[in-house]
């Protein structure tokens, strides 16, 4: 018996998106409030779980390339900053 193949439309690229923003406010914590015994053990929590959140961000950004629809607000606070900054430049 075969396993029903993920539904890949806007609600589930809305919960990726919900899910990259969730990872930004834990890579935010990570970096600012957690304490490491020593830097080399920040950098390898942060490696991995930034290396999660590119997985996410890449499998979005796909979806949006395939042409699944999406509104403004619901991408990550972080993607939102992204073309702005783009733009002044």
């Amino acid at each position: 018996m075969q396993k029903p193949a993920k539904v890949q439309d806007k609600y589930y690229l809305k919960s990726l998106h919900d899910e990259i923003d969730l990872y930004d406010r834990k890579l935010a914590h990570l970096a600012k409030y957690e304490v490491f015994a020593s830097d080399a053990e920040r950098d390898t929590a942060i490696g991995k779980m930034e290396t999660k959140r590119a997985t996410l961000a890449r499998t979005a950004q796909k979806l949006v390339e395939d042409g699944i629809e999406f509104q403004p607000s619901d991408l990550p606070r972080s993607f939102r900053m992204a073309p702005e900054s783009a733009n002044i430049a």
